[in-house]
């Protein structure tokens, strides 16, 4: 891992024109060593003008350069240039777990399980670590490559912390879905039990299609997540095992303390034995569908509002 001041990255690295994704303050652009065209990267360019602040970055940084896992995704390189950060990342080409899983169609429990204990497998690690991520949910699990046996990453640390002995973590963030109880209760809160809980509302939907947690309104939405209030309807969840169903109450568990560990998850009996009952996907395809007009509909609205700043200024 090598720190570089100003232009060394296009002295190392070929960058590609076009652009793979871009956020409020950075874009992500395929790259290939100079030495090695055959191999490529992604190099995630931040303009540190727009970046708020900078110790945020400094934070994701540091956590990656700390991970090492062939189910996270691993920070090559880093170039820190006066007025930009380029980070060079390992290139995944896989797209979203769940859209995968929605357009192969034949998903069993069997599947669902082996996703899990590869999720609570990564999650134990990180842990280990002393790195809770803060933001899991479906956007930031990948797959590496468009191959049937591709591996699962875990992407974007921008929300990760390290557990400090000392320190509690008080910042209220994730997304609204998948955040945990304690998360909400502004009390603080220290250890990885914040991701189980996200990693159990992925395996709810994993498992039936829809959330367990679902109120439009924000509030009524805490309501629900506060109490752990959900079920599990028919006739959705009439064929999914009793042992399904007991690894997600675990996992959605209001009490931190009482919450299943990831390591706790990987020796649960569902795991090693899930058994290979078809899961419907439709209601899954229907939730992608809603998040990504969703999306674009919020991306569109940035734009507009974007647009109408412009014209005001001139």
């Amino acid at each position: 891992m090598g720190l570089f001041s100003k232009s060394q990255i296009l002295k190392k690295y070929d960058i590609d024109k076009g652009t793979l994704g871009s956020g409020n303050f950075a874009v992500v652009k395929k790259c290939s060593p100079k030495a090695d065209k055959n191999t490529v990267y992604a190099v995630k360019i931040i303009d540190k003008s727009k970046v708020e602040d900078m110790g945020d970055i400094e934070r994701e940084i540091e956590i990656m350069c700390l991970v090492d896992h062939p189910n996270v995704i691993k920070l090559i390189e880093i170039f820190d240039e006066p007025k930009k950060m380029n980070l060079v990342m390992e290139l995944v080409t896989g797209g979203e777990l769940f859209d995968k899983i929605v357009e192969v169609g034949n998903y069993s429990e069997k599947d669902a399980a082996k996703v899990m204990y590869t999720l609570c497998g990564a999650l134990d690690y990180l842990h280990g670590k002393q790195v809770v991520h803060r933001d899991l949910k479906p956007e930031n699990i990948l797959l590496a490559s468009k191959e049937p046996d591709a591996l699962i990453k875990v992407a974007d640390f921008g929300l990760a912390r390290m557990i400090s002995g000392k320190d509690m973590m008080k910042t209220a963030c994730g997304t609204p879905g998948y955040v945990a109880p304690e998360v909400l209760q502004n009390k603080g809160y220290s250890s990885g039990a914040v991701d189980l809980w996200s990693a159990g509302v992925i395996l709810y939907i994993l498992l039936c299609g829809f959330p367990p947690f679902y109120e439009e309104e924000l509030p009524a939405l805490f309501d629900q997540i506060l109490k752990g209030r959900y079920d599990f309807p028919s006739p959705w969840w009439d064929a999914i095992s009793a042992d399904a169903k007991d690894l997600v109450r675990r996992m959605l568990t209001v009490d931190p303390k009482k919450r299943i560990t990831a390591a706790e998850v990987l020796q649960h009996k569902w795991i090693s034995s899930a058994s290979g009952v078809v899961i419907d996907t439709s209601n899954l395809k229907k939730l992608q569908a809603t998040r990504k007009l969703k999306k674009a509909g919020a991306k569109l609205m940035a734009l507009n509002r974007l647009k109408n700043m412009n014209l005001a200024a001139k």
